[in-house]
């Protein structure tokens, strides 16, 4: 049997528009001579819908959607990632499902079972679980096969090969009594670094278990803060990898169930390659889901801004990208001719605002009410919201999304100016550390192109806001704090777990201090595309008023 992986980038809450890739990619797979096309989960849709699924006109119109798509198929079965009224009367309003469409009709729904409610995942507040019981309810056959169809977490339970498993049932094991000779999972996972490897070894795991085929069909693009990296797959009954999707991309992915001429796709998953292209999927899909085409950046001659706008030069064109510059008295010379340097290696208009005129006119208009009153943070601050302002007259001006430079470090620390560096729509490399943001910058000029200039990466960092500043001035070495970072925000990692691994209780105490008080500036912070196990987005929900003893 040859079956279609159709591994696609939906626009979440555009159903039309999804059935319509949905049809394409399916008269390339029948011109291709699949047999059965299969979608990702909740590909009509988009993943995820999130507060749309509360509205009965969308739930309608995806069922209406559904059926006029399983009328319109070519001559070849689909499963289709849906979802399902729950008519019963109880419970929550819609399932999440998989419609076997076969011969101009949905033939039968198969619902999913195990629902995420963790990080970014929240299904429990939509969907009703698949009731409990019946054990064909996820088995189809077709041309003589038996075929055990799950849905993305459905597949993640297998106590055989989780210590610590998240449910107590697993639909696959109430499937196995069929004896499937296929299993069929349809998934919407999202990237975090180094996920493909953990996808694989547990999938392998099913397929060895079971002694059956396994194929996996995953999304791929971006939606809000979430990157969907495809890289579908499917392995044989020893757990072996059959075949690989590439990754990244939409792709019509045929598998050839006899394993005569399948496809594993090279890839590269190392931790810089798998941010660079996540980064730069997830910006080119947030600013053109969004209705934009154009975006601004404000480049300080720092690492930050430098990376977020080879970024955006990739994801959008370096021709749609504005890099404004807007020094300051403190500005170095070097920080402005390295910012230039790096606009014209990628190709970017600038435009040069400098902020000192409008910094006298504050000066002179708070000379009263501050009398009596030393400089301290709040001048650096009004340094950073003059920008702030400047940078979002462009954005609103020349209708281009301004894309903020921040990264994972100074988020977690305030290091930060809410309503100044934190203005913009999109915050790109928001879930990468500062560690993490040099060795990309590095991995980028080796990779793609020697485009950062040297000093860039090599200059100690600084926010030029006062004579003589460095980041160090006021944090402790980036090492040292996205160690401590990552043991507490990624490894949730109490304080004095974090002084046994060998830190300092008072570096510590700093920057746990700093991590709470800056709660309220993460929550006002524009979305970022998530990357790790745990980043300041939808899967954060620290409270704000609180006393947090951790």
């Amino acid at each position: 049997m040859k079956v279609a992986i159709l591994q696609l980038n939906p626009v979440v809450g555009d159903i039309e528009g999804n059935a319509s890739r949905i049809l394409e990619a399916a008269q390339r797979a029948a011109n291709l001579g699949a047999d059965l096309c299969v979608t990702s989960e909740l590909a009509l849709t988009g993943y995820p819908p999130r507060d749309l699924l509360l509205y009965d006109g969308f739930v309608a119109k995806t069922r209406q959607a559904a059926e006029t798509l399983a009328h319109d198929l070519p001559d070849m079965p689909l499963l289709l990632g849906c979802v399902e009224r729950n008519t019963s009367g109880q419970g929550k309003p819609v399932y999440n499902c998989a419609m076997w469409c076969r011969d101009g009709n949905i033939k039968k729904v198969i619902r999913k079972t195990l629902l995420p409610t963790y990080d970014v995942f929240d299904e429990a507040r939509y969907f009703e679980p698949a009731p409990v019981g019946d054990s064909e309810a996820n088995i189809i056959r077709f041309n003589g096969t038996v075929i055990g169809v799950t849905i993305c977490e459905d597949s993640w339970n297998d106590k055989d090969f989780w210590d610590n498993r998240t449910y107590a049932r697993d639909p696959q094991e109430a499937m196995a009594t069929h004896n499937p000779q296929m299993i069929i999972n349809l998934s919407a996972s999202p990237i975090s670094l180094g996920k493909q490897a953990l996808r694989e070894k547990m999938l392998g795991a099913v397929a060895r278990k079971y002694a059956t085929q396994v194929i996996y069909a995953n999304q791929t693009g971006g939606n809000d803060d979430l990157v969907f990296d495809g890289r579908s797959c499917a392995f044989r009954p020893d757990g072996s990898l059959m075949a690989r999707a590439a990754g990244f991309a939409e792709q019509v992915f045929l598998v050839e169930t006899d394993d005569t001429d399948n496809t594993i796709t090279d890839d590269d998953f190392s931790r810089e390659s798998e941010t660079w292209h996540s980064l730069v999927m997830g910006t080119r899909d947030y600013v053109r889901k969004s209705g934009f085409s154009k975006s601004v950046v404000g480049l300080s001659g720092g690492i930050d801004s430098a990376v977020t706008a080879v970024v955006a030069a990739e994801a959008l064109g370096a021709e749609n990208v504005t890099c404004v510059l807007m020094p300051s008295p403190y500005s170095s010379r070097g920080s402005i001719d390295d910012s230039l340097e790096l606009a014209k290696n990628l190709g970017m208009e600038t435009v040069t605002l400098p902020i000192e005129p409008i910094m006298e006119r504050f000066t002179e208009t708070l000379a009263e009410p501050f009398a009596g009153y030393g400089p301290d943070t709040t001048e650096e601050n009004i340094q950073s919201r003059i920008r702030g302002n400047l940078l979002m007259a462009l954005s609103n001006k020349y209708r281009a999304l301004l894309l903020t430079t921040g990264n994972k470090s100074e988020l977690a620390v305030g290091y930060c100016t809410i309503y100044g560096d934190m203005s913009g729509g999109f915050a790109v490399i928001s879930d990468v550390d500062k560690t993490g943001v040099f060795a990309l910058a590095r991995w980028y000029n080796d990779h793609i192109g020697p485009f950062i200039p040297e000093a860039i990466i090599t200059k100690p960092p600084s926010a030029e806001l006062r004579p003589d500043q460095m980041d160090q001035d006021s944090l402790p070495p980036y090492d040292v704090l996205d160690a401590i970072l990552a043991l507490h925000i990624e490894k949730h990692c109490s304080r004095d777990a974090i002084v046994d691994a060998g830190f300092s209780p008072e570096v510590v105490d700093k920057i746990l201090g700093l991590v709470r008080f800056a709660e309220f500036k993460r929550r006002q912070a524009a979305p970022g595309i998530k990357l790790t196990p745990r980043s300041f987005g939808t899967g954060w929900r620290m409270p704000l008023a609180c006393r947090r003893e951790l």
